[in-house]
């Protein structure tokens, strides 16, 4: 059994088809029913369809009607997504981004609720799929993509992982082909900062000054653009909310510690301090940049890549099992420089389970407080660090010899 797994030589080609046409057809069933059984914009149990997406269509709405600033203080968000979804009992869903989201957010709540949301997705959904397919040419990856249980985790909560996802892979497979372009891709990802703390390390140790200067362009562009339109006070606003944004949904755990995939999430989820909490992150953050760092100076393009979606997650106390699509980023990496270079042992099976992670991680967190998300992260990093460590530095500097699977 162990033979089989290390080789990988189950994961064959009509069993990955099997699985994803599996796995997409309840996707597809899910949603169908979750549709039929509505009321309106809620759901059968008066949750908003798309949940986490209430909170966008909310102060998108503030921002059109001239409240931009008060879409970061919680009662007056609030009582907006109770006049949407016509419910004075449907749940709370607190708007925690910067501004530059806002400007997404304002043009979608120019729609009525469940064509914006239908929009949102789709769009991003279909964004992520054309640069998964990019890296990794084939129908098949488009399957792999719709099917994949972090789309549909996101799907459900209505949120944002498919544009995050698509702006940092899409912008680390540009970065030698076309630098500029690439950052400005990066610095996109300005509207979810937790996830680009590592690029400016990441880019500084590639040496590629083009990429830096534009992901520096597109940010401050952002930034600029919400200053122009709504002024100081949603930036006043926006820093206003941290400290209650970090004590409730981040040290307290309110959304779930079972639903938020970091090493910071893992230690209080264990009733840890909040100071030992924050120093296991800070090590295993530490660790995550360093090998994001080593990769960009050292890896192949591919596997460069693979190393900062997975260090992007691992570097960061707050992600949620929907951010699993950036880890997909790396699947696509990985598969990539596999198809040109061959496969190690062990990385097939360990990307299939990865892969499956998110169809149960949530539940396995909740029940025994094992956090297999996060599991799957740091091994799908460990991967990625290795096929480095193989193939292009040691194999280049002490010619190590190469162990491929057959």
């Amino acid at each position: 059994m162990f033979e089989r797994l290390a080789s990988g030589d189950w994961v064959n080609a009509g069993r990955v088809r099997l699985a994803c046409s599996l796995l997409l057809a309840a996707t597809i069933l899910s949603y169908a029913v979750l549709l039929a059984t509505a009321h309106g914009t809620l759901d059968a149990m008066g949750r908003p369809i798309g949940t986490d997406f209430s909170d966008v269509y909310a102060a998108g709405w503030m921002a059109d009607h001239g409240r931009a600033a008060a879409a970061w203080l919680w009662p007056d968000h609030y009582a907006v997504q109770q006049a949407i979804h016509r419910s004075k009992a449907v749940p709370f869903y607190g708007w925690h981004y910067p501004p530059p989201f806002l400007l997404i957010a304002a043009l979608l709540a120019t729609l009525p609720y469940l064509a914006a949301l239908a929009l949102w997705q789709g769009a991003t959904l279909a964004g992520a799929a054309a640069v998964a397919r990019t890296i990794v040419p084939g129908r098949g990856t488009t399957l792999a993509v719709l099917a994949a249980p972090a789309s549909f985790v996101c799907l459900g909560h209505g949120q944002n992982a498919f544009l995050t996802a698509s702006l940092l892979a899409g912008g680390l497979w540009l970065l030698d082909r076309r630098p500029w372009l690439a950052g400005l891709l990066l610095g996109c990802l300005v509207y979810k900062p937790q996830f680009a703390v590592l690029l400016p390390v990441v880019l500084i140790a590639a040496g590629n000054r083009r990429a830096f200067l534009g992901a520096a362009v597109s940010s401050l562009a952002l930034v600029a653009t919400t200053l122009a339109i709504w002024g100081w006070p949603v930036w006043h606003a926006f820093a206003d909310s941290l400290p209650i944004t970090r004590a409730i949904v981040i040290e307290s755990g309110q959304t779930g510690w079972e639903k938020i995939v970091s090493a910071f999430a893992m230690v209080r989820a264990w009733d840890a301090p909040v100071p030992l909490a924050y120093a296991v992150q800070g090590c295993v953050s530490a660790l995550a940049i360093v090998g994001a760092a080593v990769a960009a100076r050292w890896a192949s393009p591919a596997v460069r890549g693979a190393v900062v979606c997975g260090a992007a997650l691992l570097s960061t106390p707050y992600a949620l099992d929907y951010d699993l699509v950036i880890l997909g980023g790396a699947f696509c990496f990985l598969v990539a420089d596999a198809r040109a270079r061959g496969w190690l042992t062990w990385e097939k099976s360990v990307l299939a389970l990865a892969y499956a992670a998110p169809l149960v991680g949530r539940q396995v967190a909740g029940l025994t407080l094992v956090p297999l998300d996060w599991i799957a992260c740091v091994a799908v990093f460990a991967l990625a660090l290795r096929r480095g460590w193989v193939f292009d530095l040691a194999a280049r500097q002490w010619r190590v010899p190469l162990l491929r699977s057959s």
